[in-house]
């Protein structure tokens, strides 16, 4: 966000964002983990599962302030154009790279998707619709996609002999799913479905772009209560519209759409009446994170693959060589040492947001 005044609120949400997907996404031992800190196993919705639309959302918020006086031009696209590469390249990156000769996946298995790479094409594409589009016309085609997305994936004929309809049950007649595997292959996650596949980003889309409709209502807003409306708004036509279209990350199904991007918005408008309204002091630490965001979150994931491809002996590598010795104890349970772990990691990088926010280094992606 390139503006003279920060919206600080933003910052701790954005801060707060990805300590949350670290913590997550690096337990001591992933057979032992809170039931909050895990992904829903297909529909409903736990804590984790705002994690990513989160990001996405305030990617919206920083899109719309990063371009609001920019030039509809070629030099604008370029510069949009390069900075989704970065994000897809670092996500493929990460996803073959090894730690070992020959350091890289083998093509023919490796998983195309990623969250980097979803980031990095939504960013592309939101940024292109927000540079053409004003902010009825956004509206307009969100809620066009969100009704499009629930007819095609729950009504639109299935092609086999044998009669059977499309589902939004994880099963081979759900049409993204169907879809995914037919352009991905072997290149999925699982070989089913992929959370971050093709079909999917379609919608994941409209969860930006609600970020960048209330990073214009936060531009200039007067009262908050028109935040917690619009976020009273999106959670009760989520919750309502979870009867005909479950609430499913997997599938970034369109209630998850509402419903996270209310989420967003009722925990965003929470900090901004007592941050930039009330000027309550907390919230710094996320902040030292949310400066260098992307790269933290590249970090966190790089350094995390490579602790658990190094192998130290048959059955064991670095990270649980590392988490048996120091973290699991009679005294401790299995899931809050598992936990432990996770936020001794998250401490980790906190301290070297830490260290980059007071040298003022900045590493734009």
């Amino acid at each position: 966000m390139s503006y003279k005044k920060r919206i600080e609120s933003v910052d701790i949400l954005r801060g707060f964002t990805i300590m949350a997907m670290i913590l997550v996404n690096t337990p001591g031992d992933w057979s032992y983990v809170y039931g909050p800190l895990l992904h829903t196993e297909w529909h409903g919705l736990t804590p984790t599962d705002l994690i990513f639309p989160f990001f996405l959302f305030i990617v919206g918020i920083s899109i719309y302030f990063a371009y609001k006086n920019k030039p509809n031009n070629n030099s604008t696209y370029k510069k949009v154009a390069i900075r989704s590469l970065k994000l897809i390249g670092l996500g493929l990156f990460l996803n073959a790279f090894l730690p070992y000769f020959p350091f890289i996946q083998d093509f023919e298995t490796m998983r195309f998707p990623g969250v980097l790479q979803r980031i990095g094409i939504v960013f592309f594409i939101s940024s292109v619709l927000y540079l053409n589009c004003n902010w009825k016309g956004l509206l307009g085609l969100s809620i066009f996609i969100l009704l499009g997305y629930w007819l095609f994936l729950g009504f639109m004929p299935f092609p086999n002999p044998n009669g059977i309809t499309s589902t939004f049950e994880r099963a081979p007649n759900n049409w993204a799913n169907y879809l995914d595997l037919s352009m991905l292959g072997k290149h999925m996650w699982q070989p089913d479905y992929d959370p971050e596949g093709v079909v999917s980003t379609i919608p994941a889309i409209v969860t930006c772009v609600s970020g960048i409709l209330i990073g214009k209502l936060l531009d200039g807003l007067t009262e908050i209560k028109w935040l917690f409306l619009v976020a009273l708004t999106l959670l009760v036509s989520g919750y309502s519209f979870n009867t005909y279209f479950p609430i499913n990350k997997a599938i970034w199904s369109s209630s998850f759409v509402l419903v996270t991007s209310g989420w967003g918005t009722l925990i965003l408008a929470i900090i901004y009446y007592l941050k930039d309204i009330k000027r309550f002091e907390f919230g710094t630490v996320f902040k030292y994170v949310g400066m260098n965001a992307i790269t933290i979150y590249f970090l966190s994931s790089l350094v995390t693959k490579t602790m658990y491809l190094i192998k130290i002996e048959a059955d064991s590598n670095i990270h649980s060589w590392v988490y048996n010795a120091v973290f699991v104890h009679d005294f401790f349970g299995l899931k809050f040492s598992s936990l432990l772990y996770g936020l001794i990691v998250v401490v980790f990088y906190v301290l070297l947001g830490y260290v980059m926010y007071k040298r003022k280094i900045i590493i734009k992606v």
